[in-house]
């Protein structure tokens, strides 16, 4: 029913399920650098705090707000910068 994850040494912790609308993760981000893998496509919205994501194919790091999301293609990794802890949000598809 629901999966509890914990990923680089517990700075990163979520809470996935799956339902009638798809599978989602909720999550929180310690301050660190972190390097994510996809095996599906990912939109990732943020809820509190704010983080720096460098997408595929990007040479830049972009600020991440609450209020605001990005997504990343299935198969792709991509590189986040969190200074405080940050929540977030995760839709696969």
């Amino acid at each position: 029913m629901m999966n509890i994850n914990e990923y680089f040494d517990g700075n990163v912790k979520s809470i996935g399920f799956t339902n009638s609308e798809g599978r989602v993760t909720s999550g929180v981000m310690a301050a660190g650098n972190y390097e994510f893998g996809t095996s599906e496509h990912e939109l990732m919205k943020v809820v509190s705090g704010t983080m720096e994501v460098k997408l595929p194919g990007s040479d830049a790091f972009k600020a991440i707000s609450a209020g605001q999301q990005f997504e990343v293609d299935a198969n792709k990794t991509f590189q986040v910068r969190v200074g405080e802890p940050t929540a977030y949000l995760c839709f696969y598809s």
